[in-house]
């Protein structure tokens, strides 16, 4: 994978930087893995606006991906690495032996032509998912279930990646992508290797209209409001806005809101860095 500058032959390549997309094998689909994909543009059933900043964008078919990795013991076949305009990591198209094509987020190193499996007793090679309780200690993770059966919730963007510390009776230590360090249950899948794409935090939009290309609508600063827009809001002149927070008061950059008696706090062992 790698990352390209462009020559500024237009003021809005200037600073333009793009994904070189090496590992992309094809730009066509699977047919039959694509539903719609409606968006809201930030409105509610009534049609009001109750997201600011969001809307436009270009039009996108949702691609169907499996993220529980639940049929066993049937090898499968990489057949393409695809872009997937619905997140930040490339998706490859499998073909198992039995027939069935599925969708799964692609690891680093994912090749075409490869073959992968789930289930209990397989190889820990990239690109196959197993329990955690059958995974070597160390090893790099990602595509984590919180629960067992969900489905991966867990290091799912590009580049991202969990490691597995420790076990200990039922449950698995794993370092998060965020520093923390938590247990979850051993009898949660998880598949081998880093998230592809991991240059995708190297791109540079280089203009405007490639976030709203992106569904994004401009964002108004707050110290740019009145007061009664916003709290950092006012003021003569270029004011600074006084002490960042939130537009309903709850101050940013570094005050914890975590809830002390969430549930989750009993399989939290280290927090995550500020």
């Amino acid at each position: 994978m790698s990352v390209r500058k462009l020559k500024p032959v237009t003021p809005g390549q200037r600073f333009r930087v793009v994904n070189g997309f090496d590992a992309i094998t094809t730009d066509k689909p699977e047919k039959s893995l694509l539903a719609p994909n409606k968006r809201s543009g930030g409105r509610n059933a009534k049609g009001r606006m109750t997201m600011r900043y969001k809307g436009g964008g270009h039009k996108r078919r949702y691609r169907i991906i499996d993220f529980k990795r639940n049929r066993f013991g049937i090898p499968a076949t990489v057949a393409t690495i695809e872009y997937d305009p619905n997140r930040t990591a490339f998706i490859a198209l499998v073909n198992y032996q039995d027939g069935e094509k599925s969708y799964v987020i692609a690891q680093n190193g994912l090749q075409v032509g490869q073959n992968i499996v789930s289930g209990d007793s397989v190889a820990p090679e990239v690109g196959n998912a197993m329990k955690l309780a059958n995974i070597p200690l160390g090893s790099i993770v990602s595509c984590v279930e919180l629960r067992p059966g969900q489905g991966a919730v867990i290091a799912r963007s590009a580049g991202s990646f969990a490691q597995l510390m420790a076990r200990d009776g039922k449950y698995a230590t794993l370092k998060m992508p965020s520093g923390e360090i938590r247990v979850i249950l051993q009898e949660c899948m998880a598949t081998i290797g880093a998230i592809s794409n991991s240059d995708h935090q190297l791109v540079v939009g280089g203009k405007a209209g490639r976030s709203r290309w992106l569904g994004r609508r401009p964002r108004t600063r707050p110290v740019a409001m009145n007061p009664v827009d916003h709290p950092m809001g006012g003021g003569e002149g270029r004011a600074s806005g006084g002490h960042p927070r939130s537009r309903n008061g709850i101050p940013a950059k570094g005050y914890r809101t975590r809830d002390l008696n969430k549930a989750s706090t009993q399989y939290i062992l280290e927090r995550r860095k500020k």
